[in-house]
């Protein structure tokens, strides 16, 4: 049995012995085999690396000016080249140097034609230097680089030609018709619309950087360059902004005095704001949007008043400034606070804030004025004589009266009626420049102290203003006789100027360039009181003989002081003061009256001492 198993034993030792001797075969033929296909392909290799090394035709994906070479011989390429090179532009894209290249190009933004460019090519110098970069490398990688052949191009300075300066301007004039200005949101008022421009970017081209690429011919494949450019972001606005700037108060042109320049006018316009929104948000940049709109225009605009600004004289009154030299001094310091105001359309002016508190540190004096009826000296007294010609020069002008109030007493100075008293803390002269232009106020005194206001403006029609007054009573004054034990037996003194008392009313008419009469309307009531005429004397003379009334000597041209004036005495028919006095029998009796309006003084005002 043991025999048995060792004889199994040894059989299969030399059967395996067999097998092993019939696979080494196989495996040497096979190893033959690999080894005569991988000589084969050595050589087949090396074969294609000595045709990739000597090929006379140039490898593929070579690129010479954007024309696609390969496969062609030098020759052939430098003829294909030259070919095209007539119809040859490089092409240039912009991007945004802020957020990069894009991965993707578009259309080209520019084309610059070769012949522009004025370029000197030596083309079979370009595409040899192809071919042997294309070609440059180990004898071994030659067939690998030929059957993995990348992109080659070329079309630098190696081989073109090109002037400098040409290039410069060239790219000069390129980058300025690719940069483009910043547009505003911005709108005008057409008609029954408002177009308004939507808001665009602006960029800025590099012109030196440009210049850089094209002389040096830094372009790819495509003959095409990257041009960076730098944005300048639009400002915006919205619907409801446009509408805040333009749903306002309609004005006129104007002045600013500050800067001596024209204010621009203000047109109104009202419009949907949410329709006016969605029409917006639709557009494009750099569009121009209608939006319906109701539009009202102003009557002067910044055109209009350039050549007719302050040209005529609308108004112009003057009055002779007499009495003290203090007196005289305040009268010239009110009219140089005023003098020069210019106000525009609807502006409204004050005596009292144009002149301010009357002080001596500004410079006024003592001059008579009144205290309850009384005279007396106060700072500043004597101004009102600048209120009052400023009041009749507005009324020539036809201006609008906003406030006014007539003296107490009459005064000598100006016609009944035209006067205008003032106090710091009471009564007040405003006006209202009522017309479509700017008006500017200009005072000044002569040399034989006549003060003269005008109001110059823009005349637009032939009408003028005549003043004229009706005078409805007259109240006289009395005499009354104080005893005095001081005074010299028999003698007498005045101790209080009288005033006789007047009620008028005042009238504005107007005439056309003819002469004819187009209006005449109620402007004031002035209520002048009387004030009796006080008579100091002494005691009785002992001689019993008769006792002599001293003349009574009016007062000097003191505020509200006019000189004696008799009680009926007809006026005569035009005022030296510039407005025409008549009798009261042409106006009709019953013409309108002032109802609570400024204007009509049944009232008392008290000069404060500050006057």
């Amino acid at each position: 049995m043991e025999d048995m198993v060792n004889e199994a034993v040894t059989q299969n030792g030399a059967a395996g012995s067999r097998i092993d001797k019939g696979g080494g075969k196989g495996l040497i033929i096979t190893l033959g085999v690999l080894a005569g296909l991988l000589a084969a392909s050595i050589a087949g290799y090396v074969g294609l690396c000595a045709y990739a090394d000597q090929s006379p035709q140039i490898w593929k994906n070579t690129y010479v000016l954007g024309q696609d070479i390969g496969g062609l011989t030098p020759q052939e390429a430098a003829s294909r080249v030259e070919a095209a090179l007539p119809h040859m532009s490089v092409g240039l894209y912009l991007y945004d140097e802020a957020q990069g290249v894009p991965a993707q190009r578009g259309d080209p933004d520019a084309e610059i034609p070769f012949q522009d460019l004025n370029l000197n090519i030596d083309v079979p110098a370009l595409v040899d230097l192809a071919d042997k970069t294309a070609k440059q490398g180990s004898f071994l990688s030659a067939g690998w680089r030929y059957l993995t052949a990348a992109a080659v191009y070329y079309g630098d300075s190696s081989s073109l030609e090109m002037d400098p300066a040409a290039a410069e301007a060239l790219a000069e004039e390129t980058a300025a018709a690719l940069s483009e200005e910043v547009q505003h949101t911005s709108y005008e008022m057409e008609d029954d619309q408002i177009l308004v421009t939507i808001p665009k970017d602006g960029r800025t081209v590099d012109a030196r950087e440009l210049a850089e690429n094209l002389e040096h011919g830094r372009w790819d494949a495509d003959l095409g360059i990257d041009v960076p450019y730098q944005v300048e972001p639009a400002d915006s606005l919205t619907a409801q902004e446009i509408h805040d700037a333009v749903a306002g108060e309609v004005k006129n042109a104007g002045y600013d005095p500050a800067t001596n320049t024209i204010t621009p006018e203000q047109v109104g316009a009202e419009f949907d704001v949410a329709s006016a929104q969605k029409k917006l948000d639709a557009a494009d940049p750099g569009e121009v949007v209608a939006i319906p709109a109701v539009i009202e225009e102003p009557a002067v605009t910044a055109d209009d008043l350039r050549s007719v600004l302050f040209r005529d004289v609308l108004g112009e009154a003057t009055t002779h400034v007499s009495g003290t030299a203090p007196r005289i001094n305040n009268v010239r310091l009110a009219a140089a606070a005023f003098n020069g105001t210019i106000m525009n359309t609807g502006d409204v002016f004050s005596y009292n804030e144009s002149l301010g508190r009357r002080t001596e540190a500004k410079g006024y004096g003592p001059a008579s004025a009144y205290i309850q009826g009384e005279t007396v000296d106060v700072i500043g007294g004597g101004i009102c004589q600048g209120s009052s010609t400023l009041y009749l020069a507005c009324l020539l002008a036809n201006l609008e009266i906003t406030e006014r109030y007539a003296h107490r007493y009459v005064l000598t100075y100006i016609t009944k009626g035209m006067d205008a008293t003032v106090s710091w803390g009471g009564p007040d002269y405003k006006f209202t420049n009522n017309t479509d232009y700017p008006i500017k106020l200009v005072a000044f005194l002569s040399k034989n102290n006549d003060l003269t206001v005008q109001i110059l403006g823009t005349k637009t029609d032939d009408i003028t203003v005549k003043m004229t007054y009706q005078q409805l009573s007259t109240t006289p004054y009395e005499t009354v006789y104080e005893d005095d034990p001081t005074l010299p037996a028999g003698t007498e003194t005045v101790k209080t100027t009288p005033y006789t008392g007047y009620r008028v009313k005042s009238y504005r008419n107007l005439y056309d360039g003819n002469g004819n009469l187009i209006s005449s309307t109620f402007e004031a009531s002035s209520d002048y009181k009387a004030r009796n005429q006080v008579i100091l004397r002494g005691p009785a003379a002992s001689t019993g003989g008769p006792i002599i009334d001293l003349p009574v000597n009016p007062a000097e041209n003191t505020e509200d002081v006019p000189a004696d004036i008799p009680p009926v005495t007809p006026p005569p028919t035009v005022d030296p003061g510039g407005s025409q006095v008549i009798d009261p029998a042409p106006l009709d009796p019953a013409g309108p009256e002032s109802s609570g309006q400024a204007g009509q003084n049944d009232q008392v005002f008290i000069i404060l001492p500050s006057e």
